[in-house]
C-alpha cells in the first residue's frame, strides 16, 4: 500500500479529465478537476470543474493527467 501511495502523492495539485468513475451518482466523463490530496487508503481527493468533490479510487476509477 505505501507504494501505491508514493506513485499517486505527485498528482497533488495537477488537473486531471475523468473517464470513468464506478459510483451511483458520478461525476461525469470528460469533467476535469484539480487533485487536492491523497489519503491513507490512496483515495485521490478532487476538486471538480462542476462544484463537486467526489474522490477517485484507483484501480477501480480511471482518469487521464492533464
Amino acid at each position: 500500500m505505501y507504494m501505491d501511495k508514493k506513485r499517486y502523492e505527485y498528482l497533488v495539485g495537477k488537473r486531471i479529465e475523468l473517464t470513468y468513475m464506478d459510483d451511483p451518482y458520478p461525476v461525469p466523463s470528460g469533467t476535469k478537476g484539480t487533485v487536492t490530496y491523497v489519503d491513507d487508503v490512496c483515495n485521490i481527493h478532487v476538486n471538480w470543474d462542476n462544484g463537486r468533490t467526489l474522490s477517485l479510487v484507483p484501480d477501480v476509477d480511471r482518469f487521464n493527467v492533464l
